[in-house]
């Protein structure tokens, strides 16, 4: 082990690292042979931190409920922001989101998702609930979104970034906050795959290597790879719709954001 490795492994509070991120164990040895045959299957040229998507899809099974087409029900009761369906695949839609503004965390770093959400959670609750500088109270919207940018290796702290809908009455005035940022959206699109159940470590980047297959070399393919290449390469979203407390009829997404001219659309539809 170099020193390298030996500061990031101790300069952490230890827990085992979750397989979503850093799906390549020792005992799950990748060989060149393997890696040749999966580029000439997929036709992309790989960047090594693309690599962990594509083996993410090799050495994992993607979780019950994958796909797309599922409105989520608290859209129903609770605000979400407004999105249209452009297209769709084997796995996956793309939305067109419109403009939306978020409430967001300062970049924590840890080894869980589920971890950095629940420490995230209270200080998004708190400015919600008026601790804000207008002193208001703002309503629950959904989804709660986590932004991931994964780490070079599995002993290592990603960078999550979590955030709450900001609802569109509020946009106009929205109140800061001394340990939280506004962020704005222009208009924007994602690409989009669900999952049921409760998020897990062990799950998300597995189905952000599922969403990572359906769109190679579709029409979106090549749009997303231009947004989704240098140190963004393995950047994705994890969107949560419901309570901790509901155990029935969860919806997830993993989300690939990526810029596409409004006048290219047409092509790709």
């Amino acid at each position: 082990m170099n020193l390298s490795q030996h500061t990031c492994q101790h300069s952490r509070q230890r827990r085992d690292p979750p397989k979503c991120l850093n799906p390549i164990k020792s005992s799950q040895v990748f060989t060149a042979q393997r890696y040749q045959k999966l580029k000439l299957k997929m036709g992309v040229a790989f960047e090594p931190f693309k690599l962990c998507f594509l083996v993410s899809a090799f050495l994992f099974r993607p979780v019950a409920g994958g796909g797309v087409g599922l409105f989520p029900a608290q859209c129903e009761r609770i605000e979400c922001p407004s999105y249209d369906v452009v297209g769709s695949g084997d796995g996956f839609e793309i939305r067109r989101y419109n403009s939306s503004m978020w409430i967001s965390t300062q970049p924590i770093e840890d080894i869980s998702l589920v971890h950095a959400g629940n420490v995230a959670f209270y200080q998004l609750f708190d400015y919600i609930q008026g601790k804000n500088s207008n002193h208001e109270k703002i309503e629950m919207t959904a989804p709660v979104i986590i932004e991931v940018k994964p780490s070079d290796g599995p002993f290592c702290a990603s960078s999550f970034v979590v955030s709450f809908f900001v609802p569109k009455a509020n946009q106009p005035t929205a109140p800061s906050s001394e340990t939280l940022w506004l962020q704005k959206w222009g208009l924007t699109y994602v690409a989009v795959r669900q999952f049921s159940g409760f998020v897990k470590d062990e799950d998300v980047g597995v189905e952000a290597a599922a969403l990572y297959a359906s769109v190679a070399g579709t029409v979106w393919s090549d749009a997303i790879e231009r947004s989704h290449s240098g140190d963004n390469a393995t950047h994705y979203i994890v969107a949560q719709y419901n309570s901790p407390f509901e155990f029935k009829n969860r919806v997830n997404e993993i989300w690939f954001r990526f810029d596409l001219e409004e006048g290219a659309i047409a092509s790709v539809v």
